[in-house]
């Protein structure tokens, strides 16, 4: 085991911290001193409270870790698993005399993250001209694009799978026969109903051919993007926040291409940032969405979710963010991000 694949340093970024936790695989890493000296814990949970709480993506490890984490010395190792099941952690960290992390004992000798089932509903949005992604979609219909031996459609329906979801809501549109006689033909292994929609009524309105269908909370995603996250956590943000929407964000780093001129009240330049580093998060087309959202869908009009999504914060609805990083969510919604897609997918 590296040792360095856990340990992250006081003025690391949240961002940083992030990819780290995802390198590892084992949702958390140790705060260390430059002698590597134990001086806190962050887990993967840690660092979504702090980014939902406080948006600031510029936070240190120093200031969101946790200080005294359980922790045992060399000679009490055999003892890690007793106290790992008794503080219900995952994980624990064996110092020495000096307090210098030496090694980490696991409740999993796995290195992938431990995911949970849901069995929920899933709706894949799907009747889409994708335009954006022409010629291509000049003869196919974008839920059937090959990425692989499979269409993108199947990539996230297997997600959803080994998450426990078997029931899935298709919404159709565009070269809508090309789609139900794929997966006909296909005999996919799960549970799927096509809804079609008579004309192009936008990110959402199709969503309304669905009310009254659902008792319980269901995912939505459009038919272009995967995410790679326990989706089981998501539900369960969105249940325990009692949210009529959640909308999962990722956590986007870019690099402008100029200089960032910054002036002061009178109009005089008081800083040029060259090519400075800039990190927001975006949506990423995935959503966990309670029954009563669709209520807020007009009857046969053109509606975009984000329209949706600002009716919820006028009216002061409970609408939600599960953020995650930009390394966990994959669009192929132009063809430049297809052919990435198809790299990344293709070294997985």
């Amino acid at each position: 085991m590296n040792i360095n694949e856990y340990i992250v340093s006081t003025e690391m970024t949240i961002i940083q911290i992030m990819k780290q936790i995802e390198k590892n695989g084992q949702g958390i890493v140790y705060v260390c001193d430059d002698e590597k000296h134990l001086l806190g814990t962050i887990t993967d949970g840690d660092v979504r409270r702090s980014i939902i709480k406080s948006h600031n993506l510029d936070a240190k490890a120093k200031d969101i870790m946790k200080r005294n984490p359980i922790k045992l010395y060399f000679f009490e190792k055999n003892n890690a698993f007793s106290i790992m099941r008794e503080k219900m952690v995952r994980s624990v960290p064996i110092i020495s005399e000096d307090n210098v992390i030496i090694d980490i004992c696991f409740q999993e000798n796995r290195r992938t993250p431990m995911f949970h089932e849901v069995n929920a509903p899933v709706v894949i949005m799907a009747g889409g001209k994708g335009t954006r992604l022409a010629p291509y979609t000049n003869v196919l219909p974008k839920p059937l694009i090959p990425i692989g031996e499979k269409t993108i459609t199947e990539h996230i329906m297997d997600r959803f799978k080994k998450a426990g979801c078997s029931h899935f809501d298709m919404i159709v549109n565009y070269k809508k026969h090309f789609i139900k006689s794929y997966f006909k033909e296909l005999e996919y292994d799960a549970e799927i109903e096509f809804y079609d929609e008579t004309d192009f009524l936008g990110t959402a309105g199709g969503l309304k051919l669905l009310s009254g269908k659902y008792d319980k909370p269901f995912f939505m995603t459009n038919c272009d993007i995967l995410v790679e996250a326990d989706y089981a956590d998501i539900m369960d943000f969105h249940i325990k926040n009692c949210n009529i929407a959640t909308i999962v964000g990722a956590i986007k780093n870019t690099t402008l291409s100029y200089g960032v001129i910054e002036t002061n009240e009178e109009g005089r330049v008081s800083s040029i940032v060259e090519k400075p580093d800039i990190s927001a998060i975006v949506n990423t087309g995935f959503y966990v969405l309670s029954p009563e959202f669709l209520n807020l869908i007009p009857d046969g009009e053109i509606c975009q979710i984000t329209d949706l999504f600002k009716v919820c914060i006028e009216k002061r609805y409970n609408l939600g963010m599960f953020p995650i990083s930009e390394d966990r969510w994959m669009d192929m919604g132009q063809r430049d991000e297809l052919q990435n897609m198809i790299r990344r997918l293709e070294v997985m």
